[in-house]
């Protein structure tokens, strides 16, 4: 038996995968190891080399054939695996500008390494998943809120990567706001730097940075008031599955600014089908069916794009970066 493995690479945790091209998925949960990327690339790829052999060990195919690797990090980096020449949020140190990834992952393991940023790789875990043997005449956009907003675009099957590797940046695509910001609402600001775009809105550092604060004077006496905001950012989902009303408005708006790139994307790639995946999804039946039911709704498309467009949920999220790392590297060693 051959296979090849997935990594993902994440801020605190790095975790793999089995893909036998005849079995599929050799492991049911989630292998990882803390990621060490804080302590630089050394350790960083040390802990990459340490998930790899637990992973084919609790794949049972630790004496198999590997025939590649797919890999996975947070951006911004290249097509090829090449961090920012700036950092990015999780490789803060300067040891980790610019440097090579892929390459160094490649060398420790000594196995071909397919590199994709962590929003792609996702992305094309739902797309294949979802379209199964039809993926290659198929496309998809994809939208993963989370700190930030990640994304990617999948056009017959295959990830749209763009000229320096940036393609798919959804959470800074500028998106209208005349129609979703209440009445003396300020212009949301991105930690990127950009304004207006759609993780200033859709992520949980817009809901710190710009919709709470906002909202907090629009609702003085509510509980959330008395905490930190950080707290109190991590807490606005839980309300608002209990029906709050000021929680509700925050994650309304943040629907309205994915339904925006959505519309956005519809006349642009016109995909099949939008992927929605985060905490916002993986939260209570009926809070998720609300949520995703706003984003279908405020989507603009026209009749002949609703009848064939499906809006769904990215499912095994926490899993779906290192699977889709995985299908990317058999993706690439198929004939």
């Amino acid at each position: 038996m051959t296979v090849v493995i997935g990594i993902d690479v994440g801020g605190t945790k790095t975790n793999a995968t089995v893909l036998s091209e005849a079995d599929g998925f050799l492991v049911d949960r989630m292998i990882e190891v803390p990621s060490r990327v804080n302590e630089g690339p050394q350790a960083a790829v040390a802990a990459i080399v340490e998930v790899v052999a637990a992973a084919l060990h609790a794949a049972g195919a630790d004496g198999q054939t590997v025939l590649a690797v797919g890999l996975d990090t947070p951006g911004p980096a290249s097509a090829g695996g090449v961090i920012s020449s700036r950092g990015a949020t999780n490789f803060a140190q300067p040891e980790w500008w610019g440097f090579d990834v892929r390459a160094a992952v490649e060398d420790a393991l000594r196995l071909p390494v397919i590199y994709n940023n962590d929003g792609n790789a996702a992305a094309l875990y739902a797309h294949q998943q979802h379209f199964g043997d039809d993926s290659h005449h198929r496309s998809s956009v994809s939208a993963i809120v989370g700190t930030g907003l990640g994304g990617g675009v999948i056009e017959m099957g295959a990830v749209v990567h763009g000229a320096s590797g940036m393609a798919g940046e959804l959470g800074h695509v500028h998106i209208p706001m005349h129609h979703l910001l209440a009445p003396g609402q300020p212009i949301p600001q991105c930690n990127c730097g950009f304004e207006a775009d759609l993780e200033s809105v859709a992520s949980l550092s817009g809901i710190q940075k710009n919709l709470l604060p906002f909202w907090l004077t629009q609702y003085p006496e509510h509980p959330l008031a008395a905490l930190p905001i950080d707290v109190g950012a991590k807490e606005v989902r839980s309300y608002a599955q209990r029906g709050d009303e000021m929680a509700l408005k925050i994650f309304e708006q943040q629907a309205m600014g994915i339904a925006a790139m959505f519309t956005i994307a519809a006349n642009f790639t016109d995909p099949d089908a939008y992927f929605l995946g985060g905490g916002v999804v993986e939260a209570e039946p009926h809070f998720r069916d609300w949520f995703l039911d706003n984003v279908r709704r405020h989507t603009l498309l026209r009749t002949e794009q609703r009848e064939v467009a499906e809006f769904l949920v990215v499912t095994h999220l926490d899993m779906a970066g290192a699977r889709g790392s995985a299908m990317a590297a058999l993706n690439a060693i198929r004939p």
